[in-house]
């Protein structure tokens, strides 16, 4: 039986991760160093999808407690309100809504205080 060899399918893998390690430095070029590099930038975009998902979320409570605070509450007591006035925006939308309309941002938090 014929030895097999599979040349072309081992030159498409190592061009496949070169072609991934595009703009990488130096031995980064070469296909063991580009293979190691690439598996650890996927693992990074992996791990930071889920911290972007945290720090936006920490970005919208921060506005909402600055833009709580002009109104006389706390962002604790803002929400405490909201979810007693059955008022359902989230954070993302209410930090939107007190940077872009101020004065609609006024009136939703009027209308949570008026729940009490």
């Amino acid at each position: 039986m014929p030895h097999s060899v599979s040349r072309t399918t081992r030159h498409r893998r190592h061009k496949k991760f070169r072609k991934l390690a595009k703009g990488y430095w130096g031995g980064r070029k070469n296909y063991r160093q580009a293979r190691v590099a690439v598996e650890r930038a996927w693992r990074y975009a992996w791990f930071h999808r889920a911290l972007r998902k945290r720090d936006f979320r920490r970005l919208w409570i921060t506005r909402l407690s600055a833009a709580a605070r002009i109104h006389g509450l706390t962002y604790s007591n803002l929400i405490h309100l909201l979810k007693k006035g059955e008022i359902e925006l989230n954070r993302k939308s209410l930090s939107e809504l007190a940077i872009r309309d101020p004065q609609a941002f006024a009136k939703v938090v009027e209308a949570a205080k008026a729940a009490k």
